[in-house]
């Protein structure tokens, strides 16, 4: 009864990790690597800790 007015993080995760990615490809876009291979690097921890959100609402 009480989980219908609980958020739920993934979505909000999924809006970090797709926001990562658009700077990212921004990024490269400019020619700047470096500093897209650091976003790519935070979006795939953000994804990562996605799947293990995932996994745990699954357990349950």
């Amino acid at each position: 009864m009480f989980g219908l007015f609980k958020k739920d993080p993934t979505k909000k995760l999924q809006k970090r990790y797709e926001a990562k990615l658009e700077e990212a490809m921004h990024m490269q876009r400019n020619g700047k690597i470096r500093e897209y291979s650091f976003l790519t690097a935070e979006a795939e921890e953000i994804r990562a800790q996605m799947e293990a959100l995932k996994l745990e609402s699954n357990a349950s």
